[in-house]
């Protein structure tokens, strides 16, 4: 519906083949669409949405009429209807990865692949706890509060701030092979993982909130997680760290400047650090453009098509100026925490100059600091044993700083 809105509304609609006419059968839902399929009849389609820090299956008729087929707290993923009533999905959780799954509208869903069940026996899991913690303008925010298998309530444990990409990704019982928070906590830390401003699955509001405010409330969202937090007994509130990728670098970046004192130390992967920079060097200019201040939101009429609406040298452009003007890159002065910083150097939506940039003013600063460049990655650390070499020196890091453990720099790898 917006132009250039990267994380605009889905919306499911109905084209007649004949005259052309187009409903949209999403339109009083205030969610987002993520898949569609339709039932064997014709007579609606199963989708998947993110509602309430979940993806369930639901079910739409073709009046608009939409009922859950399969929910709880996992995210279900593909669909292969058998019926109108039935379909073949796969379904994971934070704790899992994915399993197939027959799931019906009159009965509880039932597994029907097993395939790591074998491991699974093996091991003793984290648990994930669903928190609503309340925010500084008066709403409440979901927060996955991860914590390590065996919890032992009169122990302390360091924590650490899961900071989510996007900007516009949800944080909902998703499985990753990297940035697992399961795994995490099984190293000891508890994991807070907060459904801060700007993700999807809490409204079309409350999604798009974040568009010409990355500095703004969705940071502040981060800071009231860790505080609800912090009032734990079982937290060591002087050894929590923060970490996070993409837009979740930027705001490690963001946070180093404006923590005060909140965080023992940090982890970046590629992230923005200085959005002047990123403005122009991007190859989603679009992308910036709209969420650093240039949308069709804030836009006036006479320049709704006017391509560089959200520069930083638009000086008539109030959203733009403020954003930039809030860039981590003018908060240097006030870092004083430990960072490690990773970033591919096939990166072309942050570029690596930006990871690269971060750690020499840290080193400038006197900030105990790494850094770990990939030069055959992207946006993303996909080959194995690249992985492995970034989940060693990310727990290394972790462990060192929030666990006081020796700290030994591998000698034997070039690229580190």
């Amino acid at each position: 519906e917006h132009d250039g809105y990267e994380s605009d509304k889905n919306r499911i609609m109905l084209m007649d083949m004949s005259t052309g006419e187009k409903r949209d059968l999403t339109a009083a839902w205030d969610y987002t669409v993520d898949a569609i399929s339709w039932q064997p009849s014709g007579r609606g389609l199963f989708f998947l949405a993110y509602r309430d820090g979940v993806r369930p299956v639901f079910a739409i008729g073709l009046d608009g009429t939409i009922s859950v087929v399969a929910q709880g707290e996992f995210d279900y993923d593909g669909l292969a209807p058998v019926s109108d009533a039935a379909l073949v999905t796969m379904r994971h959780s934070m704790l899992r990865p994915n399993e197939l799954y027959y799931a019906a509208s009159d009965e509880e869903p039932r597994a029907i692949s097993s395939v790591n069940d074998d491991i699974y026996a093996q091991l003793t899991m984290p648990t994930v706890e669903r928190r609503m913690v309340p925010t500084t303008d008066g709403k409440e925010m979901l927060t996955w509060i991860v914590k390590p298998q065996n919890f032992d309530p009169t122990q302390k444990y360091p924590g650490l701030l899961y900071c989510q990409g996007g900007p516009q990704q949800a944080v909902s019982q998703f499985w990753s092979y990297r940035w697992n928070l399961a795994l995490m906590a099984a190293h000891g830390y508890v994991v807070i993982a907060p459904n801060r401003r700007g993700l999807p699955g809490f409204g079309t509001e409350w999604n798009a909130q974040i568009s010409g405010d990355y500095p703004g409330q969705n940071m502040r969202d981060y800071l009231s997680a860790v505080d609800h937090v912090k009032t734990e007994p079982w937290i060591d509130a002087a050894h929590i760290g923060a970490t996070g990728a993409s837009y979740g670098g930027f705001s490690v970046y963001w946070l180093a400047g404006n923590h005060d004192h909140r965080f023992a130390c940090l982890i970046a992967h590629a992230g923005i650090f200085n959005m002047e920079a990123q403005y122009l060097e991007t190859e989603e200019m679009w992308f910036a453009n709209w969420d650093m201040g240039g949308g069709a939101w804030n836009a006036p009429a006479d320049t709704k098509d006017f391509p560089d609406y959200g520069a930083y040298w638009n000086k008539s452009n109030p959203t733009a100026q403020r954003t930039f003007e809030m860039s981590p890159h003018r908060f240097v002065d006030k870092w004083d925490t430990p960072i490690l910083i990773t970033h591919g150097e096939y990166d072309y939506r942050i570029l690596s100059s930006q990871g690269e940039m971060a750690f020499n003013a840290a080193k400038l600063r006197g900030i105990p600091a790494e850094m770990l460049i990939f030069p055959d990655e992207n946006h993303w650390i996909l080959k194995p044993q690249n992985a492995i070499l970034w989940q060693r020196v990310f727990f290394r890091w972790l462990d060192r700083w929030l666990k006081g453990k020796p700290y030994t720099a591998d000698t034997d790898n070039t690229d580190e």
